[in-house]
């Protein structure tokens, strides 16, 4: 298993960036490569099941979840269920001061593909870092102007 946490510094209040983080159907705008669709339940709260296509043009892979905890409007659990994306995974709102926000994403997941996977993590962490800090980094955008 390998893990990564990432935060990023919103200004935006703590209800406006859950709102945000939550509104699966707009995760596209900030989350590099990715639709988001509710499969099962209402998405907004534990059982909830989502779908995560991250690719283009209909190349990628499909990243099956179910929220496990929902404590609005600051913590949001995950598990992922399937192939390559397996783990827990969670995202946290804190407060960071009048007005703004600290949005922390966290994931553990287990490496597909054995100990190609895990030979391979260290060539492919960088990109995913790298994607992961670059929507990041939008998502902190869209708050601003989130509606």
């Amino acid at each position: 298993m390998t893990r990564l946490v990432r935060q990023v510094a919103i200004e935006a209040p703590v209800e406006t960036v859950w709102a945000a983080a939550t509104d699966w159907s707009r995760q596209h705008e900030w989350m590099l490569g990715t639709t988001v669709r509710v499969t099962e339940g209402d998405g907004r709260g534990v059982g909830s099941k989502l779908a995560a296509f991250t690719g283009k043009a209909g190349v990628g892979f499909t990243d099956h979840f179910e929220i496990t905890v929902w404590d609005p409007p600051h913590r949001c659990q995950v598990l992922h269920t399937g192939w390559p994306v397996q783990g827990p995974g969670i995202f946290a709102v804190r407060p960071d001061g009048p007005g703004r926000s600290r949005f922390v994403w966290g994931e553990d997941l287990y490496l597909p593909l054995g100990i190609v996977g895990n030979l391979g993590w260290p060539l492919v962490r960088p990109l995913f870092v790298g994607g992961v800090r670059y929507s990041l980094s939008r998502f902190a955008e869209f708050c601003k102007e989130y509606q």
